[in-house]
């Protein structure tokens, strides 16, 4: 919220959201016949669809009061949306403009009595909203001023000739610190005591309670080599705090977390065990067989684990030591869900085994099994610690989202470290600072009610770049997905690109790199979407685009997505990138169900990407059922009557590359995989604008529909108009769901946890019970049926329970599982010893 007052004196209450459709009638009636010379006459709908922030100001009774677009390209067509950064830069050379730190203002509207002051709230705001943002540039014609209001947060820059109009466009620039500034990070004094204990007591109490009025004063004077407290200032007022300890306890988080990837948070050291004994390993790998058979969908997301090389970043953000080898240098992708984290787990197993394809299975978890993990076996590290912690971190909510200005400063403080980590409640709700920490995967013995979460020094690095790829950027490319299962279609697809720019079945298709200090860290391949119409027909897309403004040739396929997760908080700035480089509105990435996955895998092949998360699941539409033969030509095209391909629909567009996602960490066990238990977390998953990172379905069998029933299978069930086998696949929950095979048999409501048939626990904040109705095996009722009693006569009672041993030959059908069971016994012991006795 914040106050404007118009020269007359009068006063507005204003806040800025994101535009809505429903703002464009309010927007045409702020356009004046200047705002028109200035920008152009605008298709305001197009516009909204294709630009990257849209933000709207209004007042306390929800009336607009300004709106403002901002497109990651140039308007007046003055250079190509693919190639506009060396046209910029020639105007001057001191402005170090990229497409990671510069927008482009492409229409601003406002009431003209508070038009000043709602332009500066507005730039204030997309500052606030994109913190790597740097610059924001206007364009209009040479002859144009800006006018009263314009003129006050722009300055120009230079002239700059346009591609189809033979007149010149004056270039004007908006810089960030004039808005915005970067905090001033500078060690703590105790005189700041003053101005950051309103802060503190503003979020929490517990501190002063436990430790007195002079806690953090006494946190100051007790800096020492190993502990340093910083704060960040603005105009001399300590407005954040941090305070940072290189005393880590390595012993703790080696047995509570999985650390591998990290290298356990260690230096390399000669003596350090990283492979199990052989007899350890062969027993794992059998056991790791073993569980696998019980997973609802093995389909891997993959991760590289190229590092940056030490070299390249020297004289960008200091020296990186030489021991940040590769395994210190990847890191887990960690998009907040629970999913992922257990997958990362799987990483470490399987590297751990010797598994040539290594890599991070990440938003496809299949079940997992509580009792143990895949393997006893954990690495031994000796080497020194090579991580510091964050013990206490506070920051004035006005300027929270400047919060990683914090790190370059308390990095230079511990130059022999390269990891930051922090523990947090899960509870916690996810602020500006943690966003850019990747989560660790807890095993699942961890007692600790605590999430911990790493920052690599890389990831202070702002020279990323993304561009076409090359035929020299292979060797890069090699180095990076070595490690993929799926590296060899991604370095097929590559080459397929260098040699002929399209597919061999003709379909245009473009791969796109990742550079950071001339070094490969990111891939991605995609082609343009050939199924446009049955995407519209079968999904409900037009909940995300106005359909009608996204020409055929915009719409893109997602194929392949690798990133050094060092680099992970650029995920949505990699996609925006191929968006605007491949000259893309909208991109598309299907999740096929396991069964597909494994029959057809030379034909669906995906390599699963860890940018799922940055993505939005898009429902699937109800069908009509066309009488094709009745309609004869009336009937609908093949491209929508044709049999459904039965995938989950993944989308983002431009609008959504600047949106963030609200993380909710709270962990919500479902039990039963009942109709109600799958519609509710159904019902979560399919929230676009949030992101539960810890959903859990108990379940005895796990999720249904992982095996695709036949018609004699199928007689067995009662029907179910609720959810079917291809409903499963279009809605792939086990994307986002983790999902513990077994059978609740206690709840300890006092300790918030559920008991397992096999004496495992699992953690919850939120219990949702739906077991459903289901058959159960009768229990005998000890009648004498020589005596002839009726029904009435036989004493009922609901607490008989069958305890003793089920007969072979006695099934209670449920579920799929049930019925493949009930089909196998009959096919062994009926139908074979029938055909014994015609021999």
């Amino acid at each position: 919220m914040s106050v404007l007052t118009s020269p007359r004196g009068k006063v507005e209450v204003v806040h800025c959201r994101r535009t809505e459709s429903q703002d464009i009638y309010c927007i045409k009636n702020l356009i004046r016949k200047f705002t028109q010379k200035l920008f152009g006459r605008l298709n305001i709908i197009y516009l909204l669809e294709k630009a990257n922030l849209a933000v709207t100001l209004c007042n306390d009774k929800e009336a607009i009061m300004a709106q403002a677009t901002f497109v990651d390209y140039p308007n007046w067509n003055v250079s190509n949306q693919d190639n506009w950064v060396s046209v910029f830069r020639e105007l001057d050379s001191e402005i170090p403009c990229t497409p990671l730190n510069t927008l482009f203002l492409h229409l601003f509207v406002a009431v003209d009595e508070y038009s000043v002051g709602c332009c500066r709230e507005i730039i204030r705001t997309v500052f606030k909203a994109v913190p790597e943002l740097h610059f924001i540039f206007l364009i209009v014609p040479s002859y144009m001023s800006l006018g009263s209001t314009l003129i006050t947060v722009f300055e120009q820059v230079g002239n700059i000739p346009s591609l189809t109009y033979d007149e010149d466009f004056a270039v004007h620039i908006c810089h960030r610190h004039n808005h915005y500034p970067q905090l001033h990070i500078r060690n703590a004094r105790v005189e700041d005591h003053d101005d950051l204990m309103p802060i503190f007591m503003r979020y929490d109490t517990l501190l002063k309670e436990t430790y007195g009025e002079y806690f953090l004063a006494e946190l100051i004077e007790a800096q020492d080599e190993e502990n340093h407290a910083v704060v960040c200032e603005v105009e001399g007022v300590a407005v954040g705090f941090m305070s940072v300890c290189s005393r880590v306890n390595m012993q703790l988080l080696h047995e509570c977390f999985d650390l591998g990837p990290f290298h356990g948070l260690c230096i390399p050291h000669p003596d350090d065990v990283l492979q199990p004994p052989e007899e350890l390993s062969i027993k794992g790998s059998q056991d790791a067989e073993l569980g696998t058979s019980n997973h609802s969908s093995p389909e891997i997301v993959e991760e590289p684990r190229e590092p940056v090389s030490p070299e390249a970043m020297e004289g960008i953000q200091g020296r990186i030591t030489e021991e940040a080898t590769a395994e210190e240098l990847l890191s887990v992708v960690h998009s907040g869900n629970t999913s992922e984290m257990e997958d990362i787990e799987n990483l470490t197993q399987q590297s751990t085994m010797g598994d040539t394809d290594g890599c991070v299975s990440c938003l496809r978890l299949a079940s997992i099994s509580m009792p143990k993990e895949t393997s006893d076996f954990r690495p031994i590290y000796k080497g020194a610690s090579a991580a510091f912690c964050i013990q206490l971190f506070c920051i004035e909510e006005k300027y929270e989202a400047r919060s990683l200005d914090f790190m370059n400063f308390v990095f230079s403080l511990f130059p022999d470290k390269n990891f930051c980590i922090i523990s947090l409640p899960h509870l916690t709700p996810e602020f500006a600072l943690i966003q850019n920490f990747v989560k660790i995967v807890p095993f699942n013995n961890c007692t600790l009610e605590q999430d911990l979460y790493v920052f690599h020094r890389a990831g202070l690095l702002k020279s990323i770049k993304i561009r076409l790829a090359t035929l020299l950027d292979t060797p890069g490319v090699e180095n990076l997905v070595s490690t993929l299962m799926l590296n060899k279609s991604i370095l097929e697809d590559l080459k397929q690109y260098n040699e002929a720019r399209r597919d061999h079945d003709g379909t245009p298709m473009k791969a796109f790199v990742a550079e950071v200090a001339e070094q490969i860290v990111g891939i991605a391949v995609i082609r343009d979407e050939m199924d446009v119409e049955y995407i519209r027909s079968h999904y409900n897309i037009e909940d995300f685009i106005f359909f009608s403004h996204h020409q055929r040739e915009e719409h893109g396929h997602l194929y392949h997505f690798a990133l050094n997760p060092v680099f992970r908080h650029y995920t949505k700035f990699f996609l925006k990138e191929i968006l605007r480089l491949g000259y893309k509105s909208c991109l598309y990435y299907p999740v096929y169900p396991q069964i597909r996955e494994g029959k057809f895998q030379s034909s669906y092949a995906h390599s699963l990407t860890s940018a799922l998360h940055y993505l939005v699941p898009v429902r699937p539409r109800r069908q009509i059922v066309y009488p094709l033969e009745k309609l004869g030509i009336n009937a609908p095209s093949k491209a929508v009557s044709k049999d459904p391909l039965s995938y989950a629909l993944n989308h983002t567009n431009r609008k959504l590359t600047l949106e963030p996602k609200i993380t909710v960490n709270a962990k919500i066990v479902v039990v039963g995989a009942s109709n109600v238990g799958i519609s509710f977390l159904e019902t979560l998953v399919f929230c676009s604008h949030l992101k539960f990172s810890n959903l859990t379905l108990i379940s005895t069998h796990g999720l249904p529909g992982k095996k695709l029933l036949g018609t004699e299978q199928r007689k067995f069930l009662a029907s179910d108009h609720c959810f079917h086998d291809q409903d499963y696949a279009l809605m792939s929950l086990c994307s986002w769901v983790n999902v513990v095979v077994g059978r609740m048999i206690a709840i300890d409501r006092a300790a918030k946890h559920v008991v397992l048939s096999k004496e495992e626990i699992v953690l919850y904040d939120h219990l949702i019970l739906c077991t459903g109705q289901q058959y159960q095996v009768p229990c005998p009722t000890g009648a004498d049926i020589s005596q002839h009693v009726t029904n009435r006569e036989i004493p009922n009672s609901g607490k008989q329970q069958y305890t003793d041993k089920v007969p072979c030959n006695h099934f209670t059908l449920n579920d799929e599982e049930d019925c493949c069971k009930a089909l196998s016994w009959i096919r062994n012991n009926s139908i074979i010893a029938e055909g014994m006795c015609y021999k």
